[in-house]
């Protein structure tokens, strides 16, 4: 009997329209939720993470500091706790940004075709890395990101990529009020 993971297929408004295994959704590139979670410190810099070795697909390349799916029935924001808690060892508050829909190939057999809840959030704390999900962390100014991105764009996931693109002025002023809110973000669900 299988135990693979499971994700909620959606509409092109989000409206979930049934489940199938992951690996099934990537290979057949059918629309799913996702999630992912873009992570400033005090200083202003993005939290990025270089995916393990193991992973099924963009292996050893940078992405943004958590990114998966909700399970069925599974409400969004609480599918980023678990996430977080998961990948990188760490509760923080995060804030939903936006939403952003994608379609593209990561591999010669696989297909991201994803609706991706955008969050923002601040640590300032301790990582503590799960070294099944991520391989290494580390801090970055925005600027020298977009210049790595410019420089080398295959080193990093093709999701990554296109929210920088689209996303890069919201992501910097979500940064810029959780700088200047300290540490009054909003704070996360149990």
């Amino acid at each position: 009997m299988s135990h693979e993971e499971q994700v909620i297929l959606v509409s092109p408004d989000d409206r979930a329209v049934g489940v199938a295994g992951k690996l099934e959704a990537h290979r057949r590139g059918l629309r799913h939720r996702a999630f992912s979670v873009i992570l400033f410190n005090g200083e202003g810099e993005m939290l990025i993470q270089k995916r393990a070795a193991e992973k099924y697909h963009s292996a050893g390349q940078w992405a943004n500091a958590c990114c998966s799916h909700p399970r069925p029935g599974e409400a969004v924001d609480v599918a980023v706790v678990r996430r977080l808690r998961w990948e990188l060892g760490i509760d923080c508050p995060v804030m939903p940004l936006q939403t952003v829909s994608y379609c593209a190939r990561v591999s010669s057999e696989l297909v991201e075709n994803e609706i991706a809840h955008l969050f923002v959030g601040r640590h300032d704390g301790t990582l503590r890395p799960n070294p099944e999900e991520v391989a290494e962390a580390r801090w970055i100014d925005p600027d020298r990101l977009m210049r790595e991105v410019a420089a080398a764009p295959e080193r990093f996931t093709v999701w990554f990529r296109i929210y920088l693109e689209r996303c890069a002025p919201s992501f910097a002023a979500a940064a810029r009020k959780l700088s200047v809110s300290s540490h009054r973000a909003p704070v996360a669900p149990q």
